[in-house]
């Protein structure tokens, strides 16, 4: 099993509050979590996302890219999805359905 995945699971809307607590929970991860391969963030409750939260994602992936972590995206809804295509991030990142679809493709992948 080489895939130790960290789930965060971001709710309401990710605004500059809710970044701020978002960026905490990253920097935990890469200081604590030193078997984590990949941190998967789970969409599903989030509600809306501002550039403060597009902020929080893009340093949050180069943080963790810097300790080898890689990040993914699940369950995105309508609003944040158009985001990540206004911005190109959807090219950045691996955005899955859901975090069925994003386990299937880990077995896959072992």
């Amino acid at each position: 099993m080489g895939h130790l995945v960290k789930v965060l699971q971001p709710s309401g809307s990710l605004d500059a509050t809710k970044s701020q607590e978002f960026r905490q929970n990253i920097t935990e991860i890469v200081e604590t979590e030193n078997d984590a391969k990949i941190v998967l963030v789970d969409f599903r409750d989030v509600t809306f996302m501002d550039s403060s939260g597009l902020g929080a994602l893009v340093l949050a992936f180069k943080a963790l890219r810097a300790a080898d972590i890689k990040l993914v995206i699940c369950s995105v809804n309508e609003q944040v999805r158009i985001l990540f295509e206004l911005t190109g991030i959807d090219q950045v990142f691996e955005i899955f359905p859901n975090q069925e679809e994003f386990h299937k493709y880990l077995i896959l992948q072992s």
